[in-house]
């Protein structure tokens, strides 16, 4: 798998993006835009929501392109 484009951490959990696998589906921006808004820099505000609230956002992701490393 390739490097994170970036990578974002609340010292709890870490997501990571890979640009080139997101297929702009708009499932993380839906399900948790206080954390995914593609209006703000940087577009992951990873103090928006609980960890465990990012964790299952994350994991909705139908390309991988945010993960949540192990």
């Amino acid at each position: 798998m390739s490097e994170p484009t970036r990578s974002y951490t609340n010292g709890d959990i870490s997501v990571e993006w890979r640009a080139e696998l997101c297929i702009h589906c708009g499932n993380c921006i839906e399900g948790l835009p206080s954390v995914f808004n593609l209006d703000k820099r940087p577009w992951i505000n990873i103090s928006g929501a609980s960890s465990e609230d990012i964790k299952a956002q994350v994991s909705k992701c139908p390309s991988g392109a945010i993960k949540v490393p192990q």
